[in-house]
């Protein structure tokens, strides 16, 4: 896949596959396209695709919406988080149900074998929302932000969760609180792609991982081979 913002050449021939149900990681350094990625499998605009195909389950979804790649059950979490400040928890959560509902009304729903999670089902996973379900989202701490907005997306028909780093900002403590959340997730079945410059807490929960540098491909295999390759790590992850 070849991918550009405007004239630049940000992702190069880049070929990459997510397996159904692993947690996969895609790493490197600031400016090296995973962002990008990301962004080009959800179908944003920009980057501009011109050349290369992305499928999901074996279906070319490359000139899809984002509208319809979501309902097919792609859902990515923005590095920004984008809650919305002045409703509560609750009513953030309660807005993805009505545009889950209206997806479904519209026809855009392609896949309809996951309904999404309910809300207890997310209050299980993330408790501490469920403390904070009065709030309104503009008072919670940077990691509950990240919770509700990885909630959001779980409450979608989510079958690929992609997260553009989780774990920017926040403290080792609430790391680890989101790490073990992100693990359960994975435990429910959903497939998870996950951009992290924190490449050390990254390899603690992915099966595999890509590591990328000027959007070209540089490593790929399993956590454990990662961590062996100190040439790759010091050299395009800095760690």
């Amino acid at each position: 896949m070849d991918a550009y913002y405007g004239q630049s050449h940000i992702l190069r021939d880049l070929s990459m596959h997510v397996e159904e149900g692993e947690v996969c990681a895609l790493l490197g350094r600031n400016g090296a396209g995973k962002s990008t990625t990301l962004r080009s499998i959800a179908g944003a605009r920009p980057p501009d695709v011109r050349d290369g195909t992305v499928s999901f389950k074996g279906t070319a979804i490359t000139d899809y919406s984002t509208e319809d790649i979501s309902s097919l059950g792609i859902s990515l979490v923005p590095e920004e988080r984008r809650v919305f400040p002045n409703l509560s928890v609750e009513e953030n959560l309660h807005l993805s149900d009505v545009a889950r509902n209206w997806s479904n009304v519209v026809g855009r729903a392609v896949s309809m074998d996951n309904e999404g999670m309910s809300t207890e089902e997310v209050y299980e996973v993330f408790p501490r929302l469920e403390e904070r379900h009065s709030q309104k989202a503009g008072t919670l701490s940077g990691g509950e932000q990240q919770m509700l907005a990885i909630a959001r997306a779980l409450k979608q028909d989510t079958d690929l969760l992609m997260l553009d780093e989780p774990y920017e900002g926040l403290a080792p403590q609430i790391i680890d609180t989101v790490e073990d959340a992100i693990e359960r997730i994975a435990e429910t079945g959903t497939t998870i792609l996950l951009v992290e410059q924190n490449a050390v807490a990254a390899m603690n929960i992915a099966d595999r991982a890509y590591v990328i540098d000027q959007g070209e491909v540089v490593f790929v295999g399993g956590s454990e081979d990662l961590r062996a390759d100190e040439e790759t790590r010091e050299r395009y992850l800095g760690v």
